[in-house]
């Protein structure tokens, strides 16, 4: 499912990046290659990554 329509991500997109290490919103864009543009999609983002398996979001 897309879960950010301005960078087009999907939650497949963003788990690849959570597994891949990234702890907050931030460093998901950073590991799908783009950057936050409106913000809508953040809450759901920290939900994803405070879901995921050994994670702890940060902020």
């Amino acid at each position: 499912m897309v879960v950010c329509h301005c960078n087009r991500l999907t939650d497949a997109q963003i788990a690849a990046a959570i597994a891949a290490g990234a702890s907050r919103p931030a460093e998901v864009y950073e590991g799908c290659g783009c950057g936050a543009q409106c913000g809508c999609c953040c809450k759901t983002i920290v939900e994803l990554l405070r879901s995921a398996p050994g994670t702890v979001a940060r902020s």
